[in-house]
This record gives C-alpha cells, structure tokens and sequence, in this order.
C-alpha cells in the first residue's frame, strides 16, 4: 500500500500572457505570438471547465464514456490590468490622437494565458492556455469613504482547443515525476509552450 500526501495550494502568481500573431489571412498560429507579459496583479483566479460526457450503449449494457472538453473559462479577479492590453484583447479601435473607440461588433484577437500556482512546501505548476480570447470584463468604481479600499476588477477569458487532438491547456507539475529538472518560471514562460517539441527546446536552452 502507497501513502501519498499531496502539496496544498497555498497562492495564485504571476499571470503572463502573449498576443497570438496569425499571419494575414488566418485568424491563429499556434507557432507565432508576440513577447510574454507578465503582471503581478491577480488577486484569484476561478477555472471552470465545460465539458460533456456521451455514454455509448452497446448489447444492452454501458460500452463506455467520451468526455469532450469544449473550452475552459478563468475568472481572473485583478487589482489592476494595463489598459492598453485591456483595449487590444476587447478588440477596441485605439486612436493615434488619444480618442478610442468600443463597443463596436469586432472579432477579438486570440492571445495565450498563462499562470502559476504555488503550494505549501515550494512546489509549483505552471499553466499556459495557448488559445484564448477575452470574454468581459468588469469595470467598477465607488467612492472613497474615509480610508483606502481595493477595488478589484474581474476579467473573464475563454480558452479553447488549440490543436488538432483538443487539448486546451499545457502544464508541468513540479509534484509529477517528469517535472523537467532545472526548469524555472522564468523559462516556462518565456514564450506560450504548445507542445514537447517546443519544451525541448526550452530544456535544451536551458
């Protein structure tokens, strides 16, 4: 008999995203994205994945289960986001004498998210959602009565297959036993990681 005692999560990290960069033409290239932003603004992230499952009958009796993950929503609530990333993802028209304009029907580029959950005991797992796109965002404001309070807003993005298979995230575990040895944040997210080639590459650099 095997006891195992898993880390617990103990805080959410940096977020990092990067614009995806299609050439003209085509909407998304999972090999071409702009530079990797990182902020350190997230106060927590809320992940819900939509799934389905179809049961298939067969002599009378369960054959078995597909589970079909359609896209992954994140709620990321944030004490901060720059604005003029905030404009690019909500796809708004950004004037080059100030004035910018939203609102308008507009087909929002794609860009990869990516984030870090730390745990209790120094352990890690870095996520990348290779192909997202924002879906709303919050935008609250009240009065200051007195003393200073957070006004956090929340933004919502939508993540979804990025492949050929459906896979709609790519993540390392440093609690899995193929966690790559020497791998840090900083490589991880680097760039959007889409596949083993490509964190290959990552290692090899390292």
């Amino acid at each position: 008999m095997q006891t195992k005692k898993p880390m617990i999560k103990e805080t959410v990290g940096s977020q990092y995203y990067a614009f995806n960069t299609p050439a003209e033409g085509t909407d998304f290239d999972p090999t071409k994205y702009s530079e990797t932003i990182q902020t350190d603004v997230v106060k927590s992230i809320g992940t819900t994945e939509n799934s389905e499952s179809t049961a298939i009958y067969a002599s009378g009796k369960t054959y078995g289960t597909v589970n079909n993950t359609s896209d992954v929503e994140l709620a990321v609530e944030v004490v901060a986001f720059p604005a003029e990333d905030l404009a690019k993802m909500r796809g708004d028209t950004v004037g080059t004498n100030g004035l910018n304009l939203s609102g308008k029907t507009v087909q929002r580029p794609y860009f990869a998210y990516g984030k870090v959950v730390k745990k209790v005991g120094g352990g890690v797992r870095f996520d990348w959602y290779p192909k997202c796109q924002l879906i709303e965002n919050t935008d609250e404001i009240k009065t200051q009565e007195g003393t200073f309070s957070e006004q956090n807003d929340t933004v919502t993005i939508r993540a979804y297959p990025f492949d050929s298979d459906g896979n709609v995230k790519t993540y390392i575990d440093s609690e899995m036993s193929n966690f790559p040895e020497g791998m840090t944040e900083a490589k991880f997210f680097a760039k959007p990681i889409t596949s083993d080639n490509e964190l290959n590459t990552v290692i090899e650099g390292a």
